[in-house]
């Protein structure tokens, strides 16, 4: 080899299997001689790829960042670098030999602190009584005790977030966004074990973010023992297939996201089969690249859900199954209406409370009406709408007032078109009602973005809503300087604490107000 490296001045590399054969040999350095990723073994975390890698180098030094990048990349068992000396070769029957100088060996370490391990430069001779079959044995069994470990901590996946931050994006909204993300996926019930990000002008049409960044990616998850990337923006199915192909991992994006989500907290009939049509709407686009029988079953994020096993039937049954539950949702939305004429007929006023998810919309529909909604502190803990009547006096006319309250399903940033064509029987709860509860969670650190956010999908109903009165939520935890300037802002607003019961009495009456107004319009 290093005969071969000085005659034609460049670097070889030769990838030899665990039986001592050579099943590769490429001129370049290590980075550009790596084997693809769609020809390596993929074992895990818990396993090498039973390769090593012998390269020439025609400087003395040590090998680079990018060398060991690639051999990480690859999971090689080992990668031996031999330094030639500076074009030096003596003349042997008119042939070339050149020199090695000295050699490094460099393997993986188990420990995400320290990715791998490069020896001082050594003499062949240490090098060729070098035990590589030891050197794998107890490298494996380390970072099988290291998976093991891992998988006893937690039964979660592992999650690596990816986000891209374009030349439109601003970088406090784009912070939020991939903060909102974290708490999506540990909602689905992830662990978050790394963030990584990348500043492009325009995302990548292959792969969102550039090659290097992909094999970063890669390297990272490896490190950390993820087993699934969550990127923070819708992907295309061509994207999908790529990063798949190329990370060795299952790659989703944030709809995927939300709808395992929505998935996990269907609970109605009506719930359950919304879900089912988003998710189906979603993935016949993303059927091709599957397997052959498009079969993408698991217990992780993204493979679950009432509408999973109707991937396993063909693009066409797919197809009449959605016209089937488009049916029966106009069927859902025929019922619902007439539910609503019943109670215009028996002139009962309605409002209905729509906000970000994780506002407090539960939480306050529980402290008006003395209800047992489930709420919890966790993005869209609610997700079937709830109706509840609720009577007070009214302090104008002093005469009791009975209006129905309908908790609706939370809002969020960029709600996935699939979920706004699913959910149209639940969302017109909202363009029917006399009038809006819009609450915000004044805690938050994005709430201004939150408040445009619901603003935008409201702006997109078919039907424009009635009047809107906005409530602050959560002013116990929000500081003095956000509730002035929430005051300032918006000085027509409501401040109230739903889980402490603070401002309830003002609330309403202000919904009083709210619904002689909207009665009178």
């Amino acid at each position: 080899m290093a005969a071969v490296s000085t005659e034609i001045n460049q670097p070889v590399c030769a990838y030899v299997n665990r039986r001592g054969q050579v099943i590769r040999v490429g001129v370049g350095t290590v980075r550009q001689t790596q084997i693809p990723p769609l020809e390596l073994p993929r074992y895990g975390a818990e396993r090498l790829s039973g390769i090593r890698c012998i390269s020439t180098q025609l400087k003395p030094i040590t090998p680079s960042e990018a060398t060991l990048t690639a051999m990480a990349f690859q999971r090689l068992d080992a990668l031996v670098v031999l330094s030639l000396t500076g074009g030096g070769f003596e003349r042997r029957g008119g042939g070339a030999t050149g020199y090695v100088k000295e050699a490094y060996l460099a393997h993986l370490m188990p420990h995400p602190e320290a990715r791998w391990t490069v020896s001082p430069p050594i003499g062949l001779d240490l090098l060729v009584d070098q035990d590589f079959g030891e050197l794998t044995t107890s490298l494996e069994e380390e970072f099988r005790r290291e998976a093991t470990a891992r998988q006893v901590d937690s039964d979660q996946d592992r999650v690596l977030l990816v986000g891209l931050m374009t030349r439109e994006r601003v970088s406090q909204s784009f912070s939020d966004t991939l903060t909102e993300l974290a708490q999506l996926v540990e909602t689905a019930g992830g662990q978050v074990v790394e963030t990584m990000q990348q500043r492009r002008a325009t995302p990548h049409p292959q792969t969102v973010v550039g090659d290097g960044k992909v094999q970063e990616i890669a390297l990272t998850a490896q490190t950390l023992g993820a087993n699934l990337v969550v990127f923070d923006r819708s992907l295309s199915p061509t994207q999908v297939r790529n990063l798949e192909a190329q990370i060795g991992l299952r790659v989703v994006d944030r709809t995927e996201v939300i709808l395992d989500i929505f998935a996990q907290r269907a609970q109605s009939k009506a719930g359950k089969l919304q879900v089912e049509l988003a998710q189906l709407a979603y993935m016949l686009p993303r059927l091709s690249g599957r397997g052959r029988a498009m079969s993408r079953l698991g217990g992780g994020i993204g493979t679950r859900g009432p509408g999973e096993t109707k991937l396993e039937t063909e693009r066409r049954a797919i197809q009449r199954r959605i016209s089937r539950l488009q049916q029966e949702v106009t069927q859902l939305q025929a019922h619902r209406s007439r539910l609503r004429q019943q109670r215009q007929h028996q002139e009962v006023p309605s409002i209905a409370i729509v906000g970000y998810t994780n506002a407090g919309k539960s939480t306050l529909l529980n402290a008006l009406t003395n209800s047992e909604v489930y709420a919890a502190d966790q993005l869209f803990a609610t997700l079937d709408p709830t109706t509840r009547r609720l009577v007070f006096t009214d302090s104008v006319t002093q005469e009791p007032l009975s209006l129905v309250l309908t908790d609706t399903v939370g809002f969020i940033h960029e709600l996935p078109p699939t979920l706004m064509d699913a959910f149209r029987a639940t969302l017109e709860e909202v363009t029917e009602a006399d009038a809006l509860l819009h609450v915000v969670d004044l805690s938050h650190p994005a709430w201004q973005t939150q408040i445009r956010a619901v603003m935008n999908i409201l702006r997109q109903m078919p039907v424009a809503p009635g009047p809107i009165l906005l409530v602050f939520n959560k002013i116990e935890a929000a500081d003095g300087e956000r509730l002035q300037l929430a005051q300032e802002e918006f000085p027509q607003a409501t401040f109230i604490s739903a889980a402490n019961r603070l401002g309830l009495e003002t609330l309403r009456q202000r919904m009083a107000q709210l619904v002689r107004y909207a009665v009178v319009e």
